[in-house]
């Protein structure tokens, strides 16, 4: 999986087709992410003595890392992501919009 913690991401499809945010969580088992204000949902919780309030709790769920693109830092488009191993040997993503290297 290309996509990590902290990168700008696109969602490509679903509900929230056409919204960006940043990722959160990335789940490499799962192929799935966790974004920012993307896939909200709402889950029902009970008082567990004072640490947590009762009721409707909205929080977002993860969503699949295919309907996510990544947002170069450069261009500002989304952009599918290769890998390249650099002069040092180190393994580092690129952007194949603008052949800029991610990290």
């Amino acid at each position: 999986m290309k996509i990590r913690k902290n990168d700008t991401v696109l969602v490509i499809a679903g509900k929230d087709k056409g919204k960006r945010g940043k990722v959160r969580l990335a789940l490499p088992i799962d192929e799935k992410v966790v974004v920012e204000g993307v896939n909200m949902v709402k889950r029902h919780s009970k008082t567990k003595g004072q640490a947590r309030q009762a009721g409707i709790i909205e929080l977002e769920a993860p969503i699949s890392a295919a309907r996510v693109m990544l947002i170069c830092n450069k261009c500002d488009k989304p952009t599918r992501v290769g890998m390249r191993v650099l002069q040092d040997g180190r393994r580092a993503r690129f952007c194949r919009v603008c052949q800029e290297v991610l990290e």
